[in-house]
């Protein structure tokens, strides 16, 4: 029995996404509900699964664009394997193939890390392995086939070039950060936060917390609770323009930003101002997974009404978050480094971060931003409400 394996539909108006990638290949075994390939939008990646055991055949090649609803593999339930299409290969991949069964010398290539195509391109035109060695990072066919290529001249490993197609993640990520700049007033306004009060409650409380709660407490969740409080103080910072019109929102859905392998998603914490910091911070977790595992939906990161990313985590001091549209203003977070300040006329060492706000002038006055962050300030550095 031959079961075909269409691609799921991500979403509402998404008609077309990209096969990312195969976690099988060809001929493999699978079975029922395993996770057979990655599937990208410009919105969100989701899995496909093995509707049923078998052995399975692939139609579609990594990286090609194909319509939602489409058949891109096939699994024989008999364990039979189907003829699959002809590849798409090009001249010179068809010649190494016919050529691998003459290959006169063979390399192991233990020292270096390389795929097994590239392996087997790389054995069938007799590249040496001291010829790769000093190359940091995971050796692709195109690598070898770009050292194939510059036979006029010297290989020099270390200047060697990667082609890779933009995933429909990135190239959305792309338009939409482009269109921010074009269509927004937007401007940032700094302040700094002494974390003496934050720290030492984290430090006294984190095992508690940890025993208790089964996740750790973060400066996130301090922040979120700020943000929340801050915002239903200045609604301006908490809306959003629609035409000619002002949208005010009553709760506060935090968008926090995360990095991952496919690219920043931010999904969502909804009605953030009713949660608690153990509340919070089982939340982020949660979806922060979500994101680094390609588990995270499209409904996870829909909404929104504020957003806050932290380049502190990364070792930045300082910088300008970018607008999440249709938002109006962003949070930066920043590095936590002890610094001298003065305090009641002392000169004294503490640990300082200093946090931005990007927003748009065209809803959100100065004297609103500077007293968002002012209130922030005052939150983080006055715990005790907070908790």
């Amino acid at each position: 029995m031959t079961i075909d394996i269409k691609v799921p539909s991500p979403g509402e108006s998404i008609t077309e996404v990209q096969i990312s990638n195969w976690l099988v290949k060809t001929g493999d075994f699978v079975e029922r509900d395993e996770e057979i390939a990655e599937i990208e939008s410009d919105k969100a990646t989701l899995t496909l699964s093995a509707e049923e055991s078998g052995t399975i055949t692939i139609l579609v090649n990594a990286d090609e664009l194909v319509k939602v609803g489409s058949i891109v593999a096939r699994i024989e339930t008999d364990g039979t394997h189907i003829s699959s299409p002809t590849s798409k290969s090009t001249q010179t991949e068809q010649t190494l193939q016919s050529n691998t069964s003459h290959t006169e010398e063979k390399q192991e290539y233990d020292s270096i890390k390389i795929t097994p195509l590239a392996k087997k391109v790389a054995e069938v035109n007799h590249i040496k392995e001291s010829e790769l060695q000093s190359l940091n990072k995971k050796l692709h066919k195109e690598d070898i086939l770009n050292l194939i290529n510059k036979t006029t001249k010297p290989v020099n490993p270390d200047r060697l070039e990667e082609r890779k197609k933009l995933s429909m993640l990135r190239k959305k990520l792309s338009e939409r950060l482009v269109a921010v700049k074009n269509q927004t007033a937007m401007l940032t306004t700094f302040n700094e936060i002494d974390m003496s009060k934050v720290m030492a409650i984290r430090k006294q409380y984190k095992d508690d917390f940890l025993k208790k709660h089964g996740v750790k407490l973060g400066f996130m969740s301090f922040f979120t609770k700020a943000v929340t409080q801050s915002l239903l103080k200045y609604p301006e910072v908490n809306s959003y323009i629609d035409g000619d019109e002002i949208i005010y929102h009553n709760y506060c859905d935090i968008g926090v930003a995360v990095q991952t392998d496919k690219g920043l998603m931010v999904p969502i914490v909804r009605n953030a101002e009713k949660m608690n910091l153990a509340e919070i911070e089982k939340t982020i977790a949660t979806l922060a997974e979500k994101g680094r595992t390609g588990k995270i939906t499209i409904d996870d990161m829909t909404g929104g009404t504020f957003t806050i990313s932290n380049g502190g985590v990364f070792g930045s001091l300082m910088s300008t978050p970018i607008l999440n549209p249709p938002q109006s203003a962003i949070l930066g977070m920043h590095n936590i480094l002890e610094r001298p300040i003065a305090v009641n006329g002392k000169v004294e060492i503490r640990p300082m971060m200093y946090i931005a706000l990007s927003y748009d002038h065209r809803i959100i006055d100065g004297r609103d931003s500077v007293g968002f962050l002012i209130n922030i300030k005052n939150c983080i550095e006055n715990p005790e409400e907070l908790i």
